[in-house]
């Protein structure tokens, strides 16, 4: 049991004893002292001296880390632009026995970048003395580069043992502390930022111009603009969605960089949003002046109350309360469908056990914990230790957003000094969701294209407005934060290819069939063809074109229905191969070819965007193509709808009165709302669609016979 907790005054002790010790290194011996089961360690972290350089400037932004059994206990404040930080923070942390060492980790923070290691130490606590202030001097190494010299850190510690009933009063606190981190995995507010313009920034191209993005941070939550080539007063009209985890709010850094292909990109200014200071539930106007640079940013945050996020035990449940389940029917029943429109769902998922996992440890073990995602909002369940059949019995509830996605589950070994070890993900669409229907998922690789060991126990039901679900996805998808680094890869690049020139092929194929008919190659079907042109073409009408596609879908619908369906995907599963070992054995020669690298920089940047334009070419054939599939058919029946809708309107009304109605509107529109986001409806209707890709990664795998799941069903609910 460990936790911090503010320090009273009661603990400062003064400094009766000074010892100089340098722990850095030393083995942990045997306790020699009984264990009274509970220790309070108190910890004054002084200062650092002669840190190594992390930035271009030849300087760092140190911050440090405490960290006990694996899990961090203390993290202090950043210090800016020094290597000899004076930080003077105190904490105290309780511990059950001193066997497992203080580690301490000095980071240089990095704004929109992976924070650099800057060296770590370990205190061993058998060595010190019983309530005796300490002086303590570790020298920090990296493991990677021993030999390195990274200068030191500088702590007063004082260890307390707690007997009888102060133990009694600590360990009741370290619940009740316990209890506090555990609900502070929960949002508070959502903060909503439009990013509108920059004004006269810097220029840091040859040409006098830049090419300016802004990066934003708040907490651990990062976003990065899309990047504006060559101007000073860029228009971005661009939103952003973070989310609150303190009553307090936050400090948001924002940070401008001008883009530049084959080296680094180049800094153009920065400056800070203190939310604190904000009102809530409404919008303000901001205009910021970039330090250390030139120039403004326009900005619109707003500060709203956040929706119901929550996770508990598997005694409490929201849906079998009969009154809160009646609630829960009663706020998303279809005479509500203008209260809230944002509002379109409740999602309850409970994470039962795992059975089988991958052994991660050299114990033959796994420490594992389950993340369960939805979106943005991201929630943990407690870890079970030297196990490979944990059970968690968590109960977690969300707030739907958007009908169309996806609940990811992902299994990690906790790890005590290093990042957690990926054991096993599945991702599930809502709308694929039976309800109350206990099921065993077979636990996925990290690309999601094939199984890994173990498999995953879950209960999961989902409720929801369907008009609103339908008005949503005709508005922008939610950008998520945390989201992987495009990454160049010659296996993605060749299966983005295939894709591309599948759907090049398709479009090939077609105009050589109608080609055929002009050639007459085939007589009775060139004949047919030519009666079918003059019948169309005399009778020919605007509404003719929705009514063709409707009766598309309505074909494939009954060729489904009767079982002829021929939709294949056997060659996307072929292509999607695995390169997690490349991946790896690139980490082993990276030191070799940094060199190499550099000089290739700027080809692989377009090496990078030509991958993701085939990635988007051909996502955007295979959505229209799965449309019409009925792979959603959520979405095909919409699609229906809008047709049926768009036949009737181009049947009874003029297309010049369509057309200047849509007009009016595009004209007006920046009069009537001078900082809306432009959006295409259709776009955004085919972003919910899935590419064969997401297709093959939703899929559920067959468990393992000897996996066979208690099934219960409850009424549906959805």
């Amino acid at each position: 049991m460990l936790d911090t907790c503010k320090l009273k005054s009661a603990c400062n002790l003064p400094f009766v004893y000074n010892k100089k010790i340098n722990t850095a290194g030393t083995s942990n011996a045997a306790v020699p002292l009984a264990d009274p089961g509970m220790y309070q360690l108190d910890i004054t972290l002084r200062r650092g001296q002669s840190l190594a350089a992390r930035d271009r400037g030849g300087t760092s932004d140190p911050y440090v880390k405490f960290k006990i059994g694996g899990k961090e206990v203390f993290r202090s404040k950043i210090i800016h632009k020094n290597l000899n930080p004076v930080w003077e923070e105190k904490a105290c942390i309780l511990v059950e026995h001193l066997r497992e060492p203080l580690y301490i980790k000095v980071f240089d923070y990095d704004f929109g970048l992976q924070d650099d290691f800057m060296g770590s130490a370990f205190l061993d606590l058998t060595q010190l003395e019983l309530n005796r202030p300490t002086d303590v001097t570790l020298t920090l190494k990296d493991p990677h580069y021993p030999d390195h010299y990274l200068g030191i850190i500088l702590l007063s510690i004082i260890l307390t043992p707690k007997e009888g009933e102060h133990r009694d009063v600590f360990q009741t606190q370290s619940l009740r502390l316990s209890d506090v981190h555990r609900k502070s995995q929960l949002w508070r507010g959502i903060v909503s930022i439009t990013l509108i313009e920059g004004r006269d920034l810097k220029a840091m191209d040859s040409n006098g111009l830049s090419d300016p993005y802004v990066k934003f941070r708040l907490g651990h939550q990062k976003y990065k603009s899309k990047i504006m080539p060559k101007t000073l007063n860029p228009q971005w009209r661009e939103q952003f969605d973070f989310h609150l985890y303190e009553e307090r709010g936050g400090i948001i850094d924002i940070t401008a960089w001008d883009k530049d292909a084959g080296k680094r990109d180049d800094f153009i200014g920065r400056c800070q949003v203190d939310l604190s200071a904000l009102s809530r539930e409404q919008t303000h106007k901001l205009e910021l002046q970039l330090e250390e640079g030139e120039g403004h940013l326009v900005l619109l945050v707003t500060l709203t109350a956040s929706a119901t996020v929550s996770i508990s035990d598997l005694s409490v449940n929201s849906l079998e309360d009969q009154k809160e389940r009646e609630e829960i029917l009663r706020r998303y029943s279809p005479l509500r469908i203008f209260h809230n429109l944002k509002d379109v769902g409740f999602l309850q998922v409970k994470v039962i056990r795992a059975e089988g996992l991958m052994v991660a440890d050299v114990t033959g073990k796994s420490d594992p914990f389950c993340v369960v995602e939805l979106n943005n909002d991201r929630l943990l369940t407690h870890t079970v230790y030297k196990n490979l059949n944990p059970e968690w019995n968590k109960i977690f509830t969300f707030n739907i957003k958007d009908i169309h996605s996806v609940l990811e589950v992902t299994v990690y070994d906790e790890d005590r000094d290093r990042s957690a070890d990926f054991l096993g993900k599945v991702a599930i669409p809502l709308l694929s969701i039976q309800n109350g229907e206990q099921k065993a998922y077979v636990l996925k690789n990290k690309q999601l294209t094939g199984p890994t060991k173990g498999v995953i126990y879950l209960e999961i039901d989902v409720i929801f407005n369907a008009v609103k679900a339908s008005l949503r996805t005709l508005i922008p998808k939610e950008q998520k934060y945390i989201e992987e680094e495009n990454r160049l890869s010659k296996q993605l690049l060749l299966r983005n290819f295939n894709r591309m020139k599948r759907c090049v092929m398709v479009l090939v194929n077609a105009a050589f069939y109608i080609n055929s008919c002009f050639d007459w190659d085939s007589p009775p079907r060139s004949l047919a063809a030519f009666v079918l042109f003059l019948f169309v073409v005399w009778n020919f009408e605007l509404y003719m074109i929705p009514l063709v596609l409707l009766l598309l879908l309505t074909w494939n619908y009954f060729l489904i229905i009767s079982g002829k369906d021929n939709r294949q995907r056997d060659t996307v599963v072929e292509d999607m191969l695995e390169d997690e070992e490349e991946e790896d054995d690139k980490d082993d020669k990276d030191s070799e070819k940094k060199g190499f690298i550099n000089k290739i920089y700027a080809i692989q940047e377009v090496c990078i965007s030509v991958q993701n334009i085939l990635d988007e070419v051909a996502s955007f054939g295979e959505r229209i193509k799965n449309t019409f599939n009925w792979t959603v058919p959520f979405l095909s029946w919409l699609a229906i709808a809008a047709f049926c809708v768009f036949t009737v309107i181009l049947y009874f009304i003029p297309l010049r009165y369509i057309v200047l109605v849509w007009g009016i509107n595009k004209f007006t529109k920046k009069l009537r709302s001078p900082y809306t986001i432009d959006n295409n409806e259709l776009l955004d209707f085919l972003s919910r669609v899935p590419s064969d890709v997401q297709v093959v990664q939703y899929q559920e795998l067959k468990p393992d016979p000897s996996h066979s799941p208690c099934k219960r069903k409850k009424n549906n609910l959805g």
